[in-house]
C-alpha cells in the first residue's frame, strides 16, 4: 500500500475499470490481497469439492459398471491427489496466475476423467451421465473464482473436452448431441457474464477499501503533524517516546536535541508572521533533510523543534546537532532585526540510557543544554553535562 495513494485510487474510481484491470501499481495490490483471500479458501473448497467429485462413485458403480474400475482410478488415484497438489502449490507459491491456471486445470481435469473413461462404455444412461458435468462447470465458476479471463480460457476449455469426448462415447444423434452443446454453451455464456459481473463487483469493494484504509491512514497521519510544519507534534511525542524506549536496546542511549531558533521574536517583529511562518518551515524543511532516517523530528512548540533519536552515543548526537546548526546557518534567511545578519538556531543536546531516564528527564536535560547555548551567545551546539560519579542518573 505504500506505493498507491489516495490521489490514484480516486483517479482509478473516477475511470472506472471496464476492462477489470487497475492502473499497475493498485492491480499489484489486487492481485496481492486476491491471491491471499483464494489460497485462505483452497483447503476448504478443496475438500468440498473433493468430496463431491468423489461421492459420484455411486454413480459411476450404478450408471458405468462397465467402466467402474478406470473410473475408479481417476477420481481416488488421479484427481483427489492432483488437487491435494494444487493446494499445497498455491499455499507454498500465493500468487494470482498460479491460482488461476490451476483452478483451470482442475476444472478441465474434473470434466475430462469421468467422460474419457465413459467413451468406453456401452451403457444406456451415458445422457444422464454427461449431464452430471454441469456441476463441475458451476463449481469451477461460483467456487473456485478464478478472474475472468482464467474463467473465460476454462469455460472454453471445459466445453471442447466436453464435446469432444462426448462426441467420442458414439452414443447420441446428432439431434441429441447438438443439444448438449446448446446447453453447455448457454450454461458458460450465462457462468461468464455472472463472472464478469462478479469480478467487477470485487474490484469495487477492493477499491473503496482501499480508499478508506488511505483515509484513515491520513486523518493518522494528519492528526500526529504539525500543520505549519509537516513535523510531528506533541500529541506523537508520547507514542514515539514509547516505542523508542521498548525499542532501545539496554545499553544504548536514547538522544534528544532541541533546537530554538535565535531571536525568533524580533524577526516576527520585523518580518511580520506571515514571513515568520515561513521562516520556521525552512528550518523544519532543513531539519528533515538533515538528520537521518531513524530519527523523529518534532515542532516542539513556536519556533522550537526536537529530534529524538534511538542508539546514539552522545558525541554522536553533538555531531548531528552541529549539522543541523550549520545547514541552517547556510540558508542564509535575512534577519533584518539583527541588522546585516541572518536566521541561526541554538541547540541543546542530551543522551542517556533508556533504562536509566526517562523521555521527561531527557527533555529537561535537552532544555538545560540549549539554555546554555544561549548563554553561550547562541548560534551554538551545548551537550548537556553527565551525572557526576556517585549521582542518580536523570
Amino acid at each position: 500500500m505504500g506505493v498507491v495513494t489516495l490521489d490514484q485510487v480516486e483517479n482509478q474510481i473516477a475511470r472506472g475499470f471496464r476492462y477489470l484491470q487497475f492502473s499497475p501499481e493498485i492491480e499489484a495490490l489486487f492481485r496481492k490481497e486476491y491471491a491471499a483471500e483464494r489460497v485462505r479458501l483452497a483447503v476448504i473448497w478443496g475438500v468440498i469439492g473433493v468430496f463431491i467429485y468423489d461421492l459420484v462413485y455411486f454413480g459411476d458403480r450404478t450408471m458405468l459398471p462397465d467402466v467402474f474400475n478406470e473410473l475408479l482410478v481417476a477420481r481416488f488415484l488421479v484427481f483427489t491427489p492432483f488437487v491435494i497438489g494444487c493446494i499445497l502449490a498455491v499455499r507454498r507459491w500465493p500468487n494470482a496466475l498460479l491460482y488461476d491456471v490451476l483452478a483451470v486445470a482442475i476444472a478441465v481435469l474434473g470434466v475430462t476423467l469421468p467422460m474419457a473413461a465413459a467413451t468406453q462404455s456401452a451403457s444406456s444412461y451415458l445422457f444422464v451421465y454427461q449431464n452430471g458435468n454441469s456441476a463441475a462447470f458451476l463449481f469451477f465458476v461460483i467456487a473456485l473464482r478464478p478472474r475472468f479471463f482464467a474463467v473465460v480460457i476454462g469455460l472454453a476449455l471445459m466445453c471442447a473436452s466436453h464435446f469432444t469426448t462426448t462426441r467420442l462415447t458414439g452414443a447420441f444423434d446428432d439431434v441429441t448431441y447438438s443439444g448438449i452443446i446448446t446447453f453447455y454453451l448457454t450454461l458458460s455464456i450465462f457462468l461468464a457474464v455472472s463472472a464478469y459481473f462478479l469480478e467487477q463487483k470485487d474490484r469495487q469493494n477492493f477499491l473503496n477499501q482501499l480508499r478508506g484504509s488511505l483515509l484513515y491512514r491520513q486523518l493518522e497521519r494528519n492528526a500526529e503533524r504539525d500543520e505549519l510544519t509537516g513535523l510531528l507534534n506533541r500529541r506523537s511525542l508520547a507514542r514515539v517516546g514509547e516505542m523508542l524506549w521498548n525499542d532501545a536496546p539496554r545499553l544504548a542511549p536514547v538522544s534528544a536535541i532541541l533546537l530554538d531558533i535565535d531571536h525568533f521574536k524580533r524577526f516576527n517583529d520585523v518580518h511580520g508572521h506571515i514571513e515568520g511562518d515561513a521562516c520556521i518551515r525552512a528550518v523544519a524543511r532543513c531539519m528533515r533533510d538533515t538528520v537521518d532516517d531513524a530519527s523523529f523530528v518534532f515542532r516542539f512548540g513556536g519556533e522550537e523543534m526536537l529530534v529524538l533519536a534511538a542508539d546514539r552515543e552522545p558525541l554522536q548526537a553533538l555531531a548531528m546537532a552541529e549539522r543541523i546548526r550549520t545547514a541552517i546557518e547556510r540558508l542564509d534567511i535575512a534577519h533584518r532585526g539583527l541588522g546585516n545578519g541572518c536566521v541561526t538556531a541554538s541547540l541543546g543536546v542530551a543522551a542517556a540510557l533508556a533504562t536509566e531516564t526517562t523521555l521527561e528527564k531527557l527533555l529537561q536535560k535537552a532544555d538545560a543544554a540549549l539554555y546554555e547555548a544561549k548563554h553561550m551567545g547562541r548560534n551554538t551546539v551545548a551537550l548537556a553535562s553527565a551525572p557526576k560519579a556517585g549521582a542518580q542518573v536523570a
